[in-house]
């Protein structure tokens, strides 16, 4: 791969042909990795900025000065946005699940005479907080939502509280349904027993302040709220920023401290980082101050009111459809769907039949599957179109047999059979009995998801693990 030069046209060439397959259905509803505001003169900014900034190394202020002030003042942005009181203390993380593991971490090193920390989230909040867990050893106690509202329990979360509870968890809102918990009522009761709480708004934190602005109803979420000790806002989402941007913040700097990782007992020199990155690209932080700079808070209101117009006519349309039904109340502009009397594989293999290729979520305990739905400020062209592909799926989808079929269902036994004889699924293994159950002949991924739908959690996550293992496989 590295022998010899090569010019820089032909590289770039090859590069392009390699982007070309990337998310090919972008731009439209359904596409969950991309946010894109339609505006080209933000991804002309981000790309400049990035540019000037390319070889600077956020790791050293001192040799940078104007990371440390860029940094302060984007951090200082979103603060005003959410709330943040006099003394208030944040930082710059590269995307949501750093900001939530620096919280957790926060959380866990402010209680060191706490053994065996507990962390206390429902469900539905975002998988980070299970991988916060597993990476800083504390036990993740998860608690089941209201199979109507999809919210956090209160009085769940509140019997799940303990002595060794060194944080909680809520969502504003939602990745999963894009409903907001009760903020309110349970930062009022981790304040009761000296317990923090954070609100993960990573997806709805550029939202919901411009969404409110704008006189649309929005829940109690932000530092308004008593009890509410941090927030993490990712500006990579709705900023529409370039991928790797996010902010956690605290109510007071000395909530933040336990964030930072200090070492001097070494032969180099002294290290102090704020989150785990050591080396980071000023070029991320550069060009998420300037895209903040060029779209301003009036830009973000037009973009947001574009969101949650096209979210509300999605949402009116899918009430006229007879066999879906929408989950919660969305309070943003995140989407659950599902059917209701008619098999939700069989219409989600009729939608991808449709050139739909909409992110499927799997069941979980009193929760249905659904497809998801991030919506931008982009996508009110398109919501005609989706509805009438759901419409379509639905009524096709009625006229079929389940999924998974009961020749894919022996399937599941091999695997089972295979996990239990090799301690796991191997990747070639997976591909192997794949093969075998035409689970790759037409390119759809509805009976794969089926199939996952009805594992039990430990072999399902053996499988995704050999599947994503085989996509690097060993050299």
């Amino acid at each position: 791969m590295f022998a010899g030069g090569r010019p820089i046209d032909e590289v770039l060439a090859e590069l392009g042909a390699l982007h070309a397959g990337d998310e090919p259905g972008r731009g439209r509803p359904g596409v969950a990795n991309t946010f894109d505001s339609g505006l080209a003169s933000v991804e002309e900014i981000a790309v400049r900025a990035f540019e000037l900034y390319l070889h600077v190394n956020g790791l050293y202020p001192t040799s940078f000065p104007s990371v440390a002030t860029l940094e302060h003042q984007v951090v200082a942005a979103v603060g005003e946005m959410v709330h943040a009181p006099p003394g208030a203390a944040g930082s710059w993380t590269s995307g949501g699940t750093e900001s939530c593991l620096m919280a957790a971490k926060a959380a866990r090193d402010a209680r060191p005479d706490v053994e065996r920390p507990q962390l206390v989230f429902a469900r539905s909040a975002h998988a980070a907080w299970a991988k916060a867990a597993a990476y800083f050893g504390l036990e993740p106690v998860v608690v089941d939502i209201d199979p109507v509202t999809m919210t956090a329990d209160v009085a769940a979360i509140e019997r799940a509280i303990t002595e060794r509870t060194v944080l909680v968890v809520v969502s504003a809102p939602s990745y999963g349904h894009g409903v907001v918990d009760p903020i309110r009522s349970i930062a009022a009761m981790c304040a009761r027993v000296g317990v923090r709480c954070h609100v993960d708004a990573c997806i709805g934190g550029w939202v919901l302040p411009f969404a409110e602005q704008l006189g649309l109803p929005v829940p109690e979420w932000d530092f308004r709220v008593p009890g509410v000790d941090s927030i993490s806002v990712d500006l990579h989402k709705y900023g529409y920023t370039p991928k790797g941007c996010s902010v956690v913040l605290y109510r007071t700097a000395a909530m933040r401290r336990g964030q930072y990782f200090v070492a001097s007992d070494w032969t180099g020199y002294p290290v102090v980082n704020s989150a785990m990155q050591s080396s980071k690209s000023g070029g991320l932080i550069a060009a998420a101050w300037a895209v903040l700079r060029h779209i301003g808070a009036d830009g973000y209101r037009e973009l947001v009111g574009r969101t949650m117009d096209a979210t509300r006519e999605l949402i009116d349309g899918i009430a006229g459809i007879d066999g879906l039904r929408v989950l919660g109340r969305p309070a943003a502009s995140l989407v659950a769907v599902t059917t209701d009397g008619v098999d939700f594989f069989p219409f989600l293999d009729e939608l991808e039949r449709l050139g739909w290729s909409i992110q499927p979520q799997l069941s979980q305990p009193g929760v249905p599957p659904s497809i998801h739905l991030t919506m931008t400020a982009t996508h009110g062209p398109y919501v005609t179109d989706l509805l009438s592909a759901l419409r379509v799926a639905v009524s096709a989808a009625r006229a079929r047999g389940p999924l998974p079929t009961p020749e894919q269902l022996s399937f599941v036994d091999e695997l089972a059979a295979m996990a239990a004889a090799d301690g796991g699924v191997s990747a070639d293994g997976l591909t192997e009995l794949m093969l075998k159950a035409g689970l790759l002949d037409n390119g759809r991924m509805a009976p794969v998801h089926a199939l996952l739908d009805g594992l039990p959690a430990g072999l399902r996550e053996s499988v995704l693990l050999a599947f994503f293992e085989g996509l690097n496989p060993p050299l």
